[in-house]
């Protein structure tokens, strides 16, 4: 199979463990390796997967190899290979736009953002030059200026997207009629992490319903200590963020419950916690006789291993599409595998979506 090249805008944690996982993966057997949805999906493994270009906006990273990068502060997750594939490919440095919230470049050394005195390349003649077949986007949320940035990029270098935050490309109508024109494919928005908060909401939220449990209200806290966390500390980055995980719950719902009945989104930074991410959801109801039911549940994850044990599809999923020669947003695996896809599904005929894309029974 021909490689799958891939371009990274933000080098953060999300990108260190994506980066540590294809390697982990190239180099392990197979009866060693659990924690895949797919080992092979569309004839394409891990080790596929090769990142020929990197964006970033701190002065730890740009300049550095990707090696350097992935384990540079404030990145924090956990290490699972040092051993990196293609480690000498250097770090670009990209436009900082709305990049950074003012108050991450005050916080202490080892969870600020602090930006390069750097001008920034020109990224769709990087992306050209380096072949790359899609730009996959790890930006903080609430980056909306700077997603949009490299959407467009994509579709100037002429290569696939995929948004892995709570900016809305995919489920835009006016972006996605942009990548269906230009005849390149899309997936987003926002990961739906591997098991993470939403989809153990979501699953439980079905639950319920399917038990004949009427839901009359439930919330999702979320704390962790990475650069995630602490950038929505801006209550202003977070409304998109908070849009994304409430609507993966609610619409599920057939009563649709009122925002005075249903909150969920991140709640505290707590520095000491890294790329530990801690939920705990609380749901009420209704069961046979009208008597209460109340369940409760904590969940406990790394944070970035979390999502990128699902990119790892969402880029073998675009690959496919390219090689089909299918454009716009794919609705399959963008249902199962983010949170405010363009078009809503039950988790489970999503992923027969899915199932039924990677076979060609669907586009």
């Amino acid at each position: 199979m021909a490689k799958i090249r891939i371009a990274i805008a933000g080098v953060g944690n999300c990108a260190s463990a994506l980066i540590q996982g294809i390697s982990f993966y190239s180099k392990s057997p197979r009866q060693s390796a659990p924690g895949l949805m797919h080992e092979t999906l569309g004839g394409y493994s891990l080790s596929d997967i090769e990142v020929v270009a990197a964006f970033d906006i701190d002065r730890r990273k740009v300049g550095k190899t990707l090696t350097q990068a992935i384990f540079a502060l404030p990145n924090c997750t956990a290490t699972v290979t040092s051993n990196i594939i293609n480690s000498r490919l250097p770090v670009h440095m990209g436009p900082i736009l709305d990049g950074i919230a003012p108050h991450m470049r005050d916080l202490p050394a080892e969870k600020s953002f602090l930006p390069a005195a750097k001008k920034p390349v020109d990224v769709v003649k990087v992306l050209r030059q380096s072949h790359a077949d899609m730009l996959v986007n790890f930006l903080p949320v609430g980056s909306q200026a700077a997603v949009e940035f490299y959407a467009q990029s994509a579709l100037s270098a002429g290569i696939g997207f995929i948004n892995c935050i709570p900016v809305f490309i995919a489920s835009n109508p006016d972006w996605a009629k942009k990548f269906t024109q230009s005849q390149l494919p899309v997936i987003g928005d926002d990961v739906k992490s591997q098991v993470g908060a939403t989809i153990t909401h979501r699953v439980l939220a079905q639950l319920f319903q399917d038990r004949g449990v009427t839901l009359d209200r439930t919330y999702q806290l979320n704390i962790g200590g990475n650069t995630d966390f602490a950038n929505m500390l801006d209550r202003t980055r977070l409304a998109s963020k908070k849009e994304s995980k409430t609507e993966a719950v609610r619409s599920l719902l057939k009563t649709k419950l009122t925002d005075q009945n249903i909150h969920i989104g991140p709640s505290d930074f707590v520095p000491w916690l890294n790329d530990q991410k801690v939920a705990y959801i609380r749901m009420e109801g209704r069961k046979f006789g009208n008597l209460p039911l109340i369940m409760e549940t904590r969940l406990q994850v790394e944070d970035s291993y979390n999502s990128a044990g699902v990119v790892v599809d969402m880029i073998r999923c675009l690959k496919i599409a390219l090689d089909r020669r299918l454009s716009g947003p794919l609705i399959g695996p963008s249902a199962y595998f983010c949170k405010p896809p363009p078009r809503q599904f039950f988790d489970e005929p999503a992923r027969q979506l899915v199932e039924d894309f990677i076979t060609g029974k669907t586009t």
